[in-house]
């Protein structure tokens, strides 16, 4: 494991399509039961190297039920993004995920966290890597629909702040889907 994260850590295979310095953000352990597979670091993640250290990371831990100690934990909480480095800025927000790092780190990755019991898919591209053409017409359903994929993955929209109205224009995601998604939280990290 450690080795397969310094590589990460030491990636810049991207870094000709970025106007910035690739930072490659990760945290994992062998030991880690709950995989977190979201998009791409943030301007504030790749300042700070620490992930989801900015609103989103602040909305996930709310609706988790957990703090900060918790969550940075990776003997328990692997925190994995589908492009590891920041983007950059598009014109209505940040670009998407790079790419090259999903198919080159995360089965790497995983196969060496054989104690995960749930990962958890966090908006539209880590959901139609993982889950294909099992994946729903959008996010939307897909997230309705969130039972069908369980015990393996469980599926979040982005706790961004760009997410608000679609949050809004769904009450059943906090009424029905949050309640299950945080009680499958805490009981994993119990054991």
């Amino acid at each position: 494991m450690d080795q397969a994260l310094a590589a990460i850590k030491s990636c810049n295979i991207c870094k000709s399509r970025l106007d910035h310095q690739p930072r490659p953000v990760v945290t994992a352990s062998k030991t880690s039961r709950l995989v977190i597979i979201g998009q791409a670091p943030g301007s504030k993640v790749h300042e700070t190297g620490i992930p989801w250290n900015d609103p989103s990371g602040d909305l996930l831990r709310i609706w988790m039920g957990i703090d900060k100690e918790v969550f940075y934990a990776a003997e328990n909480i692997a925190l994995m993004p589908m492009g590891f480095c920041y983007p950059g800025k598009g014109k209505s927000g940040d670009l998407p995920p790079r790419p090259e790092c999903a198919p080159r780190w995360h089965a790497k990755l995983l196969e060496q966290m054989p104690d995960v019991e749930l990962i958890v898919l966090i908006g539209q591209y880590s959901q139609l890597y993982y889950l294909g053409k099992q994946r729903r017409g959008n996010l939307t359903e897909t997230v309705q629909q969130f039972e069908d994929y369980l015990p393996k993955f469980f599926v979040l929209p982005h706790p961004s702040p760009r997410n608000r109205l679609w949050l809004r224009n769904n009450p059943w995601f906090k009424e029905d889907v949050l309640p299950i998604f945080r009680e499958r939280v805490q009981q994993l990290l119990k054991r």
